[in-house]
């Protein structure tokens, strides 16, 4: 269709548009200056004049905020009103384990573990997110908060978003349990299993046998029965709707929720965004943590690069390299992954392993690939941003990222966080394809710091408030007018109103709220609030 014909279909539905309801009680708009529903449809679409479009897109996301904000505020209100079923206190296992750890966790650890066992003992649920920049150490407090309730008699269930970071998981857990004597089952659930180990699984996790639960989206089917679900733990959580969420809280009767991510919000947003959980934030690495070398390079730099690797590998060490990005299919990725790869080996020669990973194999090459490179059984892995999540193989050393020109800061910064896991020196040497001065400076931000917080920020000043940080490659904040940075102005204005008619009379039950009221309950399911977090 022409561009022509599609206004004239627009105009025409607007024409024939029946007036909507009016949601936004009178007292709201007239307080923060908002213009009518009916007439911001029309200025968004045939604006009169440029004033007239700003006025009614201001009016639009104002809308989309508020009523993103009050649903959450309200399964907050919800969870806040849900007497705590169980129970969590501190147990003398826990500590003994503590103590066993050839570490200590930092103070910033050991503060946001006091608020979980707060929550976790308290009179309510637990509904908190845990934000912490990459190698911060949330899975600790996450297996913590998993012991804790598994030594109660209840279960503890964590969900992650591949199937490569579930079996990471369950393999670190496991093996920590076997090294400290934690006498405690821990099961695995994925969608790659058997339809007998699912099935096996099924059993031991309906019977309370499987005290701990590792797994994929497999860990929400409606074939699964919980014994006693106490805890659920999301990881990387801007991966999973609060819908899946919820699906997942479900599985139990009003269990405490633990959700952590690495994408780097500020506080104030946060607060707003995470309306219906408590935040805490790890913001400090552990002490033993050797920060990364940075470098950024231009193509020029590549055989320098390639010797680099051949001596760590001859030292012991592994590395990854990153393939640039193919937009125009996975198929054409997945070649330029496997031509690289050759060449890289023939390179580096016959006695450096080099194995390739990419979004077209089965999951089951996928494991198997990670293992083996988890095993130091090949030394250098080729791949595609497949392992930006979560991988941990405390011997690689090596991050050297093809074109990074081409990569969102936060996936620069999350791919680096692959690095830098263990007692090693680590590096990470972005190569650039374009010598452009702006993709230089850009680059260059993450060659002066690794950490996240700061990088969003500098990120902020370099790009201004469009898409901060790569998080709307996320899917975290997926609104469909409304821009949380862009918009930050109008968001806070929106969470300023959410309290206002909160506090207000009979809040949400006012009659003049009703239309909102509803609007609220008949959206929960069709807005960003799905998508988003």
């Amino acid at each position: 269709m022409t561009n022509n014909a599609v206004m004239k279909a627009v105009r025409q539905a607007l024409d024939y548009l029946e007036l909507q309801k009016e949601i936004l009680p009178a007292t709201v708009r007239m307080k923060y200056h908002l213009a009518e529903y009916n007439f911001s449809v029309r200025g968004i679409h045939f604006p009169k004049e440029k004033q007239e479009f700003y006025q009614a897109r201001e009016r639009l996301v104002f809308e989309e905020f508020l009523v993103f904000i009050l649903s959450l505020r309200q399964m907050k209100e919800k969870k806040e009103r849900s007497r705590n079923q169980f129970p969590v206190h501190p147990s003398e296992e826990i500590e003994v384990f503590l103590k066993k750890l050839p570490y200590e966790l930092t103070n910033a650890q050991k503060k946001v573990w006091e608020q979980l066992q707060k929550d976790m003992a308290g009179t309510h649920t637990m509904a908190r997110l845990i934000q912490g920049d990459v190698g911060s150490g949330k899975t600790i407090i996450a297996v913590l908060s998993l012991m804790s309730v598994a030594f109660c008699g209840w279960q503890g269930a964590m969900m992650a978003p591949t199937e490569v970071l579930a079996r990471q998981h369950f393999d670190s857990i496991t093996e920590m349990f076997e090294q400290y004597e934690i006498p405690l089952k821990v099961e695995l659930l994925t969608g790659s299993m058997t339809a007998k180990e699912k099935r096996l699984a099924y059993g031991r996790i309906e019977s309370g046998q499987a005290q701990i639960i590792v797994g994929t989206h497999a860990l929400i089917q409606e074939k699964v029965i919980y014994a006693n679900l106490a805890l659920v733990v999301t990881d990387e959580q801007h991966r999973f709707g609060v819908k899946q969420r919820e699906q997942f809280a479900g599985k139990g009767e009003l269990p405490h929720i633990l959700v952590m991510s690495a994408t780097p919000i500020p506080r104030t947003l946060a607060i707003i965004l995470y309306g219906d959980l408590d935040v805490s934030v790890i913001d400090e690495l552990p002490a033993n943590r050797l920060p990364i070398k940075n470098c950024v390079v231009d193509t020029s730099y590549r055989k320098t690069a390639y010797q680099f690797i051949r001596r760590q590998v001859a030292e012991g060490r592994q590395c990854y390299v990153i393939c640039p990005m193919v937009e125009e299919s996975e198929h054409l990725e997945a070649e330029n992954v496997i031509d690289y790869a050759e060449k890289l080996q023939g390179e580096l020669g016959e006695d450096i392993i080099v194995d390739f990973l990419h979004g077209k194999m089965k999951q089951s090459q996928k494991d198997e690939i990670m293992e083996r490179f988890g095993k130091n059984e090949s030394q250098v892995l080729v791949s595609t941003t497949v392992i930006e999540v979560g991988i941990n193989v405390p011997n690689a050393t090596v991050m050297m990222i093809e074109n990074a020109e081409r990569f969102g800061l936060a996936q620069l910064h999350q791919l680096r966080g692959r690095v830098g896991r263990g007692k090693y020196q680590s590096y990470c040497i972005f190569m650039s394809g374009s010598k452009g001065k702006e993709t230089k400076e850009r680059l260059e931000i993450l060659n002066r710091s690794n950490d996240g917080f700061y990088i969003a920020n500098e990120d902020l000043k370099l790009r201004g408030p469009g898409d901060l940080f790569g998080i709307r490659q996320s899917g975290l904040m997926d609104f469909r007018l409304g821009d949380v940075f862009q918009d930050a102005k109008i968001l806070q204005r929106a969470n300023e109103a959410a309290d206002w008619i909160l506090k207000n009379g009979k809040g949400l039950e006012e009659e003049a709220c009703r239309n909102l009221k509803e609007h609220i309950q008949h959206s929960v399911q069709k807005s960003a609030i799905e998508n988003t977090l």
